[in-house]
């Protein structure tokens, strides 16, 4: 029997939600151009494409927008779970036990629209978490606001520019979903054993917590912030590059040439880097850093990863790092209940092998 570690090339199910091609640098969601979504649509007309198979009419998008809406309230129950946490622990780790309460709560409603529960909640859940760490007052919850607007809402406190809320939208559009990845997968294991959606959630955040998968993109955030100016940024660039170290935010595992998700990223912030100097700052990086990869490293096919852009768009619309993977676990949310609601659907536990390698018994 044949091992290969990590799964890597091991093709474990067959889906209907998206493709991911390195080689060609595609990501396709439900048979729509990742990237042509996020600058067209809005987050709930992608979710609600990813978990009912098509994009919605306008009363569609709208009808799911207030379902969303609506069960924003997080139970007191589970927000005094919150306040007794230990104020160390992180919070992807408050993240994962606060979804883990989840469990008792809304039993007589459909799968997807459980799935729009946790998904409408886990905003209230960081934000209770973020306000009561800094001892600030949370917000009133509001139903009038948009899934991304009243996200930067409750931790700001007031209403975000359209430019910031068009961001972190695109954002979050193109980080919904990525195929199956090591969280999507956990998640989608927990599924096929026939335990529910919370726990099946759980583990995928358990999974994301780690460094080596949702790391979050403070590194390239760092970097441009020892860069500084457009200015700065060949020399900066050289001697990182002369001394033998790595630019954060290019190259990717998986993509081998653009990766779709920092074009479209880089898109949205060339329209909005005259609106806030921290795009304008990002974008030129970028340029600088891709014509001396090209130069110092050529042949390598080193591009720009999404987490570059990431950091652009985090930063611009005012989340402070330690909220980077948490609202990276917000919208890969998304695509973790679509994947669960597959699982269900066409349900086969899964069960690999093991190669044993120990002793046997007597030798």
């Amino acid at each position: 029997m044949k091992v290969v570690p990590g799964l890597e090339g091991i093709a474990v199910t067959e889906t209907e939600l998206s493709l991911v091609d390195g080689e060609k640098g595609h990501l396709v969601y439900r048979g729509h151009w990742a990237k042509e979504l996020a600058v067209s649509r809005t987050f709930e007309a992608v979710v609600h494409l990813l978990w009912y198979g098509h994009l919605p009419e306008e009363k569609e998008e709208r009808r799911f927008r207030d379902l969303l809406a609506s069960h924003r309230e997080v139970p007191e129950s589970v927000l005094e779970v919150l306040k007794r946490l230990p104020l160390e622990m992180d919070l992807m780790s408050v993240l994962r036990t606060a979804v883990s309460t989840l469990t008792t709560t809304e039993d007589d409603i459909s799968p997807r629209e459980r799935a729009g529960a946790v998904l409408a909640m886990i905003p209230t859940l960081i934000a209770h978490r973020y306000h009561f760490l800094r001892g600030s007052r949370m917000p009133e919850i509001r139903r009038d606001l948009s899934h991304t607007a009243h996200y930067l809402y409750l931790l700001q406190g007031k209403e975000a520019s359209p430019a910031h809320v068009r961001a972190l939208e695109a954002y979050w559009i193109l980080t919904a979903e990525h195929g199956m990845n090591a969280s999507t997968f956990a998640g989608r294991v927990v599924a096929s054993t026939g335990s529910d959606l919370f726990s099946s959630l759980t583990a995928a955040i358990g999974a994301l917590k780690g460094p080596l998968h949702g790391g979050a993109p403070s590194e390239v955030e760092g970097m441009l912030e020892a860069i500084g100016s457009v200015e700065e940024a060949e020399p900066w660039i050289r001697k990182r590059l002369e001394a033998g170290k790595r630019l954060m935010g290019f190259g990717h595992r998986v993509y081998k040439t653009r990766d779709p998700r920092a074009e479209a990223l880089r898109e949205v912030s060339e329209k909005l880097s005259g609106e806030d100097p921290w795009f304008h700052l990002a974008v030129e990086v970028e340029r600088t850093a891709l014509r001396l990869l090209e130069e110092y490293k050529p042949g390598r096919r080193l591009y720009t990863n999404v987490e570059f852009y990431a950091a652009a768009v985090l930063r611009a619309v005012g989340l402070p790092r330690e909220l980077y993977t948490p609202t990276f676990t917000l919208s890969r949310t998304a695509g973790w209940c679509a994947h669960i609601l597959e699982q269900v659907a066409h349900n086969r536990i899964i069960r690999p092998q093991s190669v044993y390698r120990g002793p046997m018994p007597g030798n």
